[in-house]
């Protein structure tokens, strides 16, 4: 921090997970495995659906997407948290902060409107199989997926500039492992009236959004389902909705308790215990969601395991 009693807060510490020292080496081969398992699992999924044919369709086209996803903003926190772990001086410059931010609030945005695009899919592959690729085209997965792309970076570009503008020259400790906006705000020595109502707001829309696709893709499915007599159709219908709604499950469960539950229960350790789960956690666990149960990306890894070790 610069010298003077209102000098601007030129770096941030951030306290980490603990402050206990015994738990800090512990720790930090926890989460480098979790990192090490997530970059493996999802890289592994964007390689299998760019060189499987049989893969090539509009639902792994975005569950492609949702890997790179939870690879990117897995690794805007990761790296930043491993150093912390042993680091003495567990600092990082106010550009670093608003950049991990930016990258943090973009991602998770992206990952909010790409399970509700996944949802309006299933809906129309099982709806409409005969015209699924039809309806699904190209261009307009390319479109959607573009869209998203587009809304999170205009929301995220929108909380990154009303954060980062207000004044910080009290303290510049941010009680939590990576730069989020409500211990931010809480060092904030300006007015964080109008960020506040704006990150409500954000929040707000973005969820309720897709949460609200989600729902009524659900809803027609499931008058679909009721009027399939077959119990094969019905469990491969149930099969292609399962990893799905497990994603979806543990995604906004994490995020709703984080952002939405009462001040009154406003916990930092207990935010800082959910933020591992939907930053860290569920981004290692989605590539196992969504492979375990999906025969074709089975045998699509079989096939890959079977050429590198011919080839090899």
């Amino acid at each position: 921090m610069e010298e003077g009693n209102h000098s601007e807060v030129t770096e941030f510490i951030l306290t980490g997970l603990t402050d206990r020292p015994e738990l800090q080496v512990p720790l930090f081969g926890v989460f480098l495995l979790i990192y090490i398992v997530t970059i493996v699992g999802n890289g592994g999924m964007i390689f299998l659906i760019k060189t499987d044919p049989r893969l090539h369709t509009p639902m792994y086209f975005f569950l492609s997407n949702l890997s790179f996803c939870d690879l990117c903003y897995s690794t805007a926190i990761a790296p930043k948290m491993l150093q912390i772990f042993l680091a003495k001086k567990k600092s990082i410059s106010r550009t670093a902060c608003a950049v991990q931010f930016f990258l943090w609030y973009f991602f998770i945005d992206v990952e909010c409107f790409l399970l509700a695009g996944m949802a309006y899919d299933r809906y129309v592959a099982i709806s409409n199989p005969l015209l699924y690729t039809v309806t699904m085209s190209t261009r307009l997965c390319n479109l959607l997926v573009a869209g998203v792309y587009g809304v999170a970076l205009v929301d995220a570009t929108t909380g990154m500039y009303y954060t980062f503008r207000l004044s910080f020259w009290h303290s510049n400790v941010i009680n939590h492992f990576y730069c989020d906006q409500p211990p931010l705000l809480a060092l904030s020595c300006s007015d964080t009236r109008i960020t506040e109502i704006l990150m409500f707001a954000s929040a707000s829309y973005t969820v309720s959004i897709s949460v609200v696709i989600i729902l009524l893709s659900y809803v027609c499915i499931i008058s679909t389902i009721l009027r399939i007599r077959s119990g094969e159709g019905l469990r491969k219908t149930f099969s292609t909705c399962a990893s799905h709604l497990t994603a979806v499950g543990m995604f906004y469960s994490t995020i709703l308790f984080t952002y939405f539950r009462p001040t009154s229960s406003y916990s930092m350790d207990t935010d800082k215990i959910f933020s591992v789960f939907y930053t860290l956690v569920i981004p290692m666990l989605n590539p196992f969601v969504y492979s375990l149960r999906n025969t074709e990306v089975k045998g699509a890894l079989r096939k890959a395991m079977y050429k590198f070790m011919t080839h090899s």
